[in-house]
């Protein structure tokens, strides 16, 4: 799996999910859609622990730095 994620994508996603999981223990996400809030922030918090999110690859968007190789710098 190639690393399709950058730094501030994975923060951004970090804060939203742990923004949605506060309201939701403070009573204020409730319901179905707490629910399901609850699981989209599931889904942040293992895409940016990975650095791939799938639903990236067939849009093509890739957020990661480039790296540049030893042999092209050369």
């Amino acid at each position: 799996m190639k690393k399709n994620m950058g730094g501030i994508d994975r923060i951004l996603r970090l804060v939203v999910a742990a923004l949605i999981i506060v309201l939701y223990f403070m009573d204020k996400l409730t319901g179905t859609l707490g629910i399901v809030l609850l699981v989209v922030a599931g889904i942040f918090i293992i895409t940016s622990i990975f650095s791939y999110c799938p639903l990236y690859v067939p849009f093509g968007i890739n957020s990661c730095p480039i790296k540049e190789s030893k042999e092209e710098s050369n």
